[in-house]
């Protein structure tokens, strides 16, 4: 099973710890030797899932949607990026160079594609900017993947 994930960055502790159990008791239902984990491994949802998928036995796949998109991320993220990045069984690229709201949602196309499964971490409002979640969403949607969205009850972002 090919499972992909998008969600919200920048969420509270106490959100990320409730969206953590979360994607673990997710992760679980899959059986280790057949899961393959899908993530741009950004910081927040998209290395959660990846950190746990790698816990449980499953394999990573790692998109990354522009050449400077690391440089994009928090410094705090990098050495958690870089980690799971050296931990990849396969890299996907986009070709783009910059890390605009466009890659980002190439990117996440690409991963749409990929997967058999897309988890959302997601409230269900509207993107902030072009590629943010709800976009990702609505392309799964489009393209007939199916979308399981994973959200703490009474949570906001």
């Amino acid at each position: 099973m090919r499972v992909g994930i998008t969600g919200h960055r920048g969420l509270s502790t106490d959100v990320e710890e409730q969206v953590r159990a979360l994607l673990a008791d997710q992760v679980t239902e899959y059986a280790p030797a057949e899961l393959v984990g899908v993530s741009c491994i950004a910081d927040g949802p998209d290395s959660w899932f990846a950190e746990t998928v790698l816990q449980h036995g499953g394999r990573l796949e790692v998109v990354v949607p522009a050449t400077e998109y690391r440089q994009g991320l928090p410094d705090w993220h990098h050495p958690v990026y870089d980690r799971l990045l050296s931990h990849a069984a396969d890299v996907h690229h986009t070709g783009m160079t910059e890390s605009t709201s466009e890659a980002h949602q190439a990117g996440s196309e690409i991963l749409v594609g990929l997967v058999d499964e897309l988890i959302a971490v997601w409230d269900g409002k509207p993107a902030w900017a072009y590629g943010g979640t709800a976009d990702v969403v609505a392309y799964a949607e489009r393209t007939g993947v199916p979308v399981r969205v994973l959200w703490p009850e009474g949570a906001s972002r």
